[in-house]
């Protein structure tokens, strides 16, 4: 099956009428409810321009003109808005049926109320690699976060989708960034109001042809009220930085050995005044550290806990401040989620925190803690001699989060 030239086309499903979110949606669509003065869908679309997205064509239904009177042809963004609208009763499959001589060759399909920081470069090349006729972003929901609504395969293909979220054993939820072919929107019956996903998924699924590009990320909506307070946190920004403890903030013990007190703990220098330093400029400061030294026996949870207590209040004394702090206390032999180089401890502290992962940067000594960061989709910067702590963030903060 050959392939075009990566997509520069998103489509949105933007049409419903939003009964959840009454009242606000009396009188706007839910894209357009706003957070921090700016529309929902305002977010999406600048979102879409950083990733290479050019065109934009929002698939109408509810209260269209509002949309239409904000965005317009799209220049005040730096992409082209084009708009199609049909009834507000149109099921997803027929609106975008009714779309179909204006879609590309291949395009991105969203949802109007997720948000999600999408990696659509990662997404393209697993998309590619794999030759599924379409793929779909699936929140993996570990955190119960929402109902799981599919079920995936050893070979990341989707295995069964169920609408209804009643099925045993479904694991992880559709949340759309889907990359789709216009010949697999032409399997569609024309003319009939259908939901795209459920006449569509299931041919796919039987088929082995819906790729899943899954994700620990927690995406963000104004799907229903509950949702909105964490939405706004998330889409405030506030710039985040990771850090790592041994060899970031206090001198690294020799190998196989740990801080096994307060006592033992050497600040590195400069690193308070580096934590000060991004304090003061409103930064969210976590600290991401393995500890085997709990399995090796070498260390109780109260031992650590104990050095962190004095860590924060040192901090704190030279006019600092660490928000959080996630420690793996598993062997490395115990094949855990948590110990860098796994993420874990970064997704933990993302859906803790409401921060975008992508917008952060995780600052370590070790190749492990690059390793984490790229799986996490976080940036990285290698702490060393070249490059101590307070060198890097001065660096960090003298440039735009």
């Amino acid at each position: 099956m050959s392939l075009p030239e990566r997509p520069t086309q998103a489509v949105i499903l933007a049409g419903g009428r939003g009964t959840r979110l009454k009242p606000l949606t009396d009188t706007r669509p839910k894209p357009m409810i706003e957070f921090h003065g700016r529309p929902f869908l305002e977010y999406l679309i600048e979102q879409l321009r950083d990733q290479g997205f050019r065109r934009i064509l929002l698939l109408l239904g509810y209260l269209p003109e509002v949309v239409r009177e904000h965005f317009g042809d799209g220049t005040r963004w730096g992409v082209a808005i084009d708009y199609a609208v049909s009834p507000v009763d149109d099921e997803t499959g027929l609106r975008i049926t009714r779309a179909i001589d204006r879609l590309d060759p291949v395009f991105l399909l969203l949802y109007c109320d997720n948000y999600w920081p999408m990696p659509f470069d990662r997404m393209w090349q697993a998309y590619t690699a794999a030759g599924a006729e379409m793929l779909v972003t699936v929140y993996n929901n570990r955190d119960g976060y929402t109902r799981d609504n599919l079920r995936i395969g050893a070979d990341n293909r989707v295995a069964l989708y169920d609408k209804s979220r009643t099925e045993a054993d479904l694991s992880g939820v559709d949340i759309g960034f889907m990359i789709v072919r216009k010949d697999t929107v032409a399997r569609l019956p024309r003319g009939e109001n259908i939901s795209f996903e459920k006449t569509l998924y299931p041919q796919l699924v039987a088929e082995r042809q819906l790729l899943a590009y899954r994700t620990d990320h927690r995406y963000y909506s104004v799907g229903d009220h509950k949702r909105l307070p964490i939405t706004a946190e998330f889409l405030r920004f506030r710039p985040t930085v990771l850090l790592d403890r041994d060899g970031v903030l206090n001198r690294k013990m020799p190998q196989g050995t740990y801080v096994r007190s307060w006592a033992e703990w050497q600040w590195m220098p400069d690193a308070r005044q580096a934590i000060a330093r991004f304090a003061a400029a409103g930064w969210r400061i976590i600290v991401i550290t393995n500890q085997a030294g709990i399995a090796r026996g070498a260390m109780s949870e109260a031992d650590l806990a104990e050095i962190h207590a004095h860590m924060t209040r040192d901090a704190e004394a030279t006019g600092g401040r660490i928000d959080a702090i996630y420690h793996c206390p598993h062997h490395w032999d115990d094949n855990c989620d948590c110990r860098k180089p796994k993420p874990g401890m970064l997704f933990q502290a993302q859906r803790e925190h409401h921060f975008d992962l992508s917008r952060s940067w995780f600052l370590g000594d070790d190749t492990r803690d690059g390793e984490a960061a790229a799986a996490a989709g976080c940036r990285f910067r290698m702490i060393d001699e070249a490059m101590p702590l307070a060198r890097a963030a001065a660096e960090l903060l003298d440039r735009p989060p």
